[in-house]
């Protein structure tokens, strides 16, 4: 599993990040990506680029969100 440690990244690197990440993701792998506040627009991006995810919050604050990419139709 790939993982992206974007704490504490300024603006819009934690998104470049991803997008990178995802491009070497193959399909049936996951990625988890740990930030520091919940990534309202990656969820739109991954939701318009055939992605699921799942996000879990934790008392310290981060966030840690599963990506995958869903099958073809």
């Amino acid at each position: 599993m790939k993982i992206v440690d974007a704490r504490g990244l300024p603006h819009p690197e934690p998104f470049e990040r991803v997008v990178d990440a995802l491009t070497e993701l193959a399909l049936g792998e996951q990625m988890k990506l740990i930030i520091h506040q919940e990534p309202f627009p990656l969820y739109r991006f991954l939701e318009r680029n055939r992605y699921a995810y799942r996000a879990e919050n934790f008392p310290d604050g981060r966030f840690e969100i599963l990506i995958w990419e869903l099958p073809p139709d």
